[in-house]
């Protein structure tokens, strides 16, 4: 039984909640882009004081460890790991993608969907570049089916897994490819997004089994390298 700090940075969205014995008691979060360096503190300072706690009587905290935006979980880590140090806390690593599918699971508007919701799968897509994604396959037991990668999505995309099951789509890397994956058995979901509210139940179980992260040397799982941009207006100065 725990009260952890959960952190979520991973894409445009910056989340924080708290939960307490795997349940949720508090959230904060925006979808206003890439401003996770002036939210992420004040949300987490606002949860704290808002449920008068201090980052004292905290357990542990949660990480969304990606992948995602390279900046948005050096941003969450970086804080993650400065709570930490600071209170002397366990950290615990949540894969993104899986914390995205959690709350789908028991979605009774979702299951209505299913012809055979013990079978369907759930490829959660972070959008990446052009028709990129960040994805990966869970069952209805948000176990993974299918290995995390960076996809370049085509009419071919997950035909294998098509012919045999239905699969919902979802996330901000989905809406791109609608109209590229036409299977009949492939359902798409709008507007989910990755939130603090998806990494609770497992975070708890974690701190439970204490599968804790080195602090010190933890980092993101951002499965492409970053790559430095120039803006079109620099090029030539």
């Amino acid at each position: 039984m725990a009260l952890l700090l959960h952190i979520e940075t991973s894409t445009a969205v910056c989340s924080v909640a708290l939960g307490k014995d795997g349940e949720l008691l508090a959230l904060k979060e925006t979808k206003d882009g890439m401003k996770h360096a002036t939210h992420l503190t004040v949300f987490i300072q606002d949860i704290l004081k808002e449920n008068n706690f201090t980052p004292n009587d905290l357990d542990g905290v949660a990480i969304s460890m990606g992948p995602g935006s390279y900046t948005g979980l050096r941003i969450g880590v970086s804080t993650a790991k400065g709570i930490c140090y600071g209170a002397n806390l366990p950290l615990l690593a949540i894969n993104t993608l899986q914390a995205m599918t959690q709350p789908l699971l028991g979605d009774k508007k979702i299951l209505a969907q299913l012809s055979k919701p013990e079978e369907a799968y759930y490829c959660p897509m972070i959008d990446a570049r052009r028709m990129e994604v960040y994805t990966a396959l869970y069952n209805n037991k948000n176990e993974i089916t299918r290995a995390i990668s960076a996809d370049i999505i085509d009419e071919k995309s997950f035909s294998e897994e098509l012919s045999k099951r239905e699969i919902v789509f979802f996330g901000d890397g989905s809406s791109k490819c609608k109209d590229v994956i036409k299977s009949k058995n492939g359902i798409f979901l709008a507007e989910v997004t990755p939130s603090a509210i998806g990494m609770i139940e497992m975070a708890e179980t974690k701190f439970q089994n204490k599968e804790f992260e080195d602090v010190a040397y933890f980092e993101p799982f951002y499965l492409k390298d970053f790559v430095a941009t120039t803006p079109k207006k620099n090029i030539f100065n």
